[in-house]
């Protein structure tokens, strides 16, 4: 409480203050003893120069003199931002130079004999494989046709399969040629 006491004593101060320097540091009117002006009387808004002849002549003369010619930047603020087509017409434009025709594309680079049974293979999917007596069955789908591929069986009558695991197939070209291995995953299509 006592705390509170002294901070209302200071403010009050201090506000006492800002009212004296207000009254001391305003400025006073002052008083003049006869006005320039009263109140009611027409003022003269017309003021005549005494230097001024009354048979004052035009002086055309000062128009013909010589003025200096400005040496700084020269364009015209005044030249229209867009031209007429017929300006745009008379306007001659340096012919372009055609550009030389572009290169033929090379020729395709003739697909592979891999390439191509990866073509013809590519539309099966791998459903999975049965392994018995030693021997593994894959099953192949294509065209909601199934198919069930053993080691010397041939694929679209083309492709031999060499031979046959859990994940990958290897198959041969040719007979005696180029061997494909393509990994098999369950419901994928069969790439390599």
């Amino acid at each position: 409480m006592n705390r509170q006491k002294i901070a209302l004593a200071l403010l009050l101060v201090a506000f006492a203050g800002a009212l004296v320097y207000s009254f001391v540091g305003s400025p006073k009117p002052k008083k003049v003893e006869k006005l320039k002006y009263t109140t009611g009387m027409a003022a003269n808004t017309y003021r005549t120069s005494s230097k001024v002849d009354s048979g004052a002549k035009l002086r055309l003369d000062l128009l013909d003199r010589e003025r200096p010619r400005f040496s700084g930047f020269r364009r015209n603020i005044f030249k229209p931002v867009f031209m007429s087509r017929e300006k745009m017409a008379s306007i001659r434009v340096k012919p372009v130079k055609p550009l030389p025709p572009p290169p033929p594309p090379p020729p395709p680079v003739p697909k592979t004999p891999a390439q191509i049974a990866m073509e013809d293979i590519g539309h099966f999917v791998f459903l999975g494989y049965l392994q018995k007596d030693n021997r593994k069955t894959i099953f192949l789908t294509k065209d909601n046709q199934i198919f069930l591929l053993k080691k010397g069986d041939k694929i679209n009558g083309k492709y031999d399969v060499a031979e046959i695991s859990e994940n990958m197939m290897t198959i041969s070209l040719a007979p005696g040629g180029e061997k494909v291995v393509i990994p098999l995953m369950q419901n994928r299509t069969v790439t390599r």
